[in-house]
């Protein structure tokens, strides 16, 4: 007896079914049912959120295609309607100046539309202290520009005719603080020393060892040097950069050999290269006793 064959597939035993799709609405809509916003809500405040950026996208390419000033205002003003407007300033790396003059410059861009905010601008503003080197600034979405500052290091105290002010590396006169000026810190003398601040760097470099020793240095009639150390002796150099130098570095070579400094000498001049010339401090047995005398007749 031939066996009937039935055409077709079964569904297997075991197989799992897909679980229906009202059962996944229903949990998720219990979890927006838990928010403190309605669904109506949500979908209000992102589609806010697109079109800002939509909007501040816009303005931004705009600026790059050369749009009419106008459209790209009212494209700004959109994206500040919709949110993005400076609401909060945050000023980082601010230790030796007065952080408020920052916020008074970046403060006055508050509740504008951030595609408004001049970033350059504002960077221009700031760099106009003398403390600041330099200013990065950044908007944060949607309501926040950061503003990360370079400050300035200062490299010795100048003092000009009662003056006392901090230079930095490249001269520029600091506004000192109280407590800021340090009795440690080199001290230069004279009239635009500051913008000489360089070359007596370089003409220190060249005798290392007498760096740390060097307490004071006077810039002479705008032309030479007068180094002051710290045991009290006065060092009168030569013009010119090389003739500086030489004489520093023999001065240094001298003071290697024959411990020169701290000895009872109150002044060097070492103005001619063919001869050095000391002071020792007046005798009261000899009136005289304070004459130039030359260092090779010691």
């Amino acid at each position: 007896m031939a066996t009937r064959i039935k055409r077709g597939t079964s569904a297997k035993k075991g197989a799992t079914r897909p679980k229906p799709r009202t059962a996944q609405r229903s949990r998720t809509n219990a979890l927006l049912a838990r928010l403190p916003f309605s669904e109506e809500q949500m979908q209000k405040a992102a589609t806010i959120g697109i079109l800002g950026i939509l909007a501040l996208g816009g303005v931004i390419t705009a600026q790059f295609m050369g749009v009419p000033g106008m459209v790209q205002e009212e494209m700004a003003l959109a994206a500040g309607r919709a949110g993005f407007e400076v609401k909060k300033v945050e000023v980082r790396n601010v230790d030796k100046m007065n952080e408020l003059k920052v916020y008074e410059i970046v403060l006055a861009q508050k509740d504008r539309s951030m595609p408004q905010v001049d970033l350059e601008e504002l960077r221009r503003q700031l760099t106009r202290f003398s403390w600041i080197a330099d200013a990065r600034i950044s908007r944060q979405l949607p309501d926040t520009l950061i503003v990360d500052i370079v400050e300035r290091e200062p490299l010795a105290v100048w003092e000009d005719r009662g003056r006392v002010m901090l230079v930095d590396a490249e001269g520029v006169a600091l506004e000192p603080s109280p407590g800021q000026i340090d009795p440690k810190m080199l001290r230069i003398v004279g009239k635009r020393a500051n913008t000489r601040i360089g070359d007596l760097t370089k003409l220190l470099d060249a005798a290392p060892a007498l760096t740390p020793q060097v307490k004071e240095a006077e810039w002479v009639g705008n032309r030479r040097w007068n180094l002051s150390f710290h045991t009290g002796e006065v060092l009168a150099l030569p013009e010119g950069e090389e003739l500086s130098q030489a004489a520093l570095v023999n001065f240094a070579r001298m003071d290697g050999v024959n411990r020169l400094l701290g000895k009872g000498v109150t002044y060097f001049d070492l103005r001619d290269p063919e001869r050095a010339y000391l002071r020792r401090p007046r005798s009261p047995a000899k009136p005289g006793g304070d004459a130039l005398a030359s260092a090779a007749d010691q």
